[in-house]
């Protein structure tokens, strides 16, 4: 047989054939991993939605696979150092807030097809969220121990907001990482809460001294109730020893001695004559 200089037609048609099951094995065959999700389409319009595992469609073009990750978290961080993010408070105050909206997909079907853009709406729903909660607590409880609250009441907000549009998003957490107050008047805040913060540690001083002092108050009247019941059961007992306990806190320290017995001085200079023993026997 001599060459003609023209390809076999059968291995032409054998390679079509083999490209065509190429073609049909890998636009058919779909590995979906753990933690995504494979949304179908068919002729552009959903379908259905794979699970993790093999998935089988129909050939591209007809039917489309797009694969999401619904496990992964991702962030939205609003407001920086660089860029001041101001709102309202509820006692007419503004705060420079800087905060992070933690979220992931819940349904892909629906984060793809019901909103157009889903981070921007993600962004402007946790702004506006925000600051309606801001504007219900005053500034000191935004800045200072409420802000888990504030956290809390935020993310719920956030979450009914966008289960009404239909986004196929779940948010797990807010985070605010900054709340001062702007820039411009920072330092004279900064001065208010340290004056604030030393009256209050005054009041708390004083309050402490009062504690002191009534307790020492209430030991004294539960004393006084113990001697008014001996005093009660005993009474002539009960003044001699007040009487001695008296003179012997009087006297403890006076320098001189009383002795009382008939025929003898009434007063002794012994405690003169103590102190002039040691010059003499030293003399």
């Amino acid at each position: 047989m001599g060459f003609t200089g023209r390809p076999d037609r059968s291995l032409i048609t054998w390679a079509i054939i083999a490209l065509a099951v190429l073609w049909l094995v890998f636009t058919s065959t779909h590995r979906i991993l753990p933690g995504e999700r494979g949304v179908v389409t068919r002729f552009g319009r959903y379908s259905h939605t794979l699970t993790p595992g093999i998935g089988l469609t129909l050939p591209s073009p007809v039917d489309r696979v797009q694969k999401l990750n619904v496990e992964e978290i991702r962030n939205i961080d609003l407001g920086s150092a660089s860029e001041e993010t101001l709102m309202l408070t509820g006692d007419q105050n503004i705060i420079d807030i800087a905060y992070q909206v933690r979220w992931n997909i819940r349904d892909p079907e629906q984060f793809l097809y019901e909103l157009a853009q889903p981070e921007e709406t993600i962004r402007q729903v946790a702004e506006s969220s925000m600051r309606q909660i801001v504007a219900q607590v005053s500034l000191n409880d935004a800045i200072g121990n409420k802000r888990g609250e504030i956290e809390a009441r935020v993310q719920e907000e956030m979450q009914q907001t966008l289960d009404s549009y239909g986004s196929g998003v779940l948010i797990q957490g807010v985070a605010v990482r900054q709340a001062d107050p702007p820039a411009a008047v920072n330092e004279a805040f900064k001065a208010v809460t340290a004056a604030q913060q030393a009256a209050q540690s005054d009041v708390n001083q004083a309050n402490a001294y009062a504690l002191q002092l009534r307790q020492i108050a209430q030991g004294e009247a539960t004393a006084f109730d113990k001697v008014y019941e001996q005093y009660r059961l005993a009474p002539v007992v009960t003044r001699r020893r007040m009487y001695y306990e008296t003179m012997e806190r009087v006297l403890k320290n006076v320098d001189k001695t009383i002795v009382e017995t008939p025929g003898v001085t009434p007063y002794l200079p012994l405690g003169e004559v103590r102190r002039s023993a040691p010059r003499e026997a030293g003399q």
